[in-house]
């Protein structure tokens, strides 16, 4: 996973698409991990409605375009797809930033983003949160209140 310390734009970036309507909707996530271990920074899929009213998906995939060979392998051979579209796209990233707040339940990551210096995101971690939730028997919502909470007041 990048850790991008400094907002910046990275240019040169490639958002693959492709729609499919005849494979199996349980390889989305599959498809999905494949794509990531090759260095994808995105993959996402988006429910549609195809020719005929068949539905079906829209695979986006965001790489740099030194990894289009490795996402175009993954996509040829892991889905039922017959071609792909190519857009060429430059992302501005926020500065990012991992920050630890305490709570009942231990130490929590929280992900923080800033603009132009600011501070305009902080979201706790899934899978930290879901972790607590499930080793402590409590609601997820619970955990991530208190995370949300435990950093406001650190981070005023």
């Amino acid at each position: 996973m990048f850790q991008h310390r400094t907002e910046h734009t990275e240019e040169g970036m490639v958002l693959i698409q492709t729609n499919l309507d005849d494979m199996n909707p349980e390889y989305c996530s599959y498809v999905m991990d494949r794509l990531f271990e090759a260095g994808a920074n995105d993959v996402f899929w988006i429910p549609i409605v195809m020719k005929k009213g068949r539905p079906g998906f829209m695979l986006n995939v965001l790489c740099s375009e030194e990894r289009l060979t490795e996402m175009e392998d993954v996509i040829f051979r892991e889905t039922t797809t017959l071609g792909l579209r190519y857009l060429r796209a430059d992302c501005h990233r926020l500065g990012r930033a991992f920050v630890k707040v305490d709570t009942p339940w231990g130490a929590i990551t929280v992900k923080t983003g800033t603009y132009k210096g600011e501070l305009v995101q902080a979201a706790p971690e899934f899978k930290e949160c879901e972790q607590a939730a499930r080793a402590h028997g409590v609601a997820l919502k619970e955990v991530y209140e208190e995370v949300r909470r435990a950093f406001a007041a650190t981070h005023k």
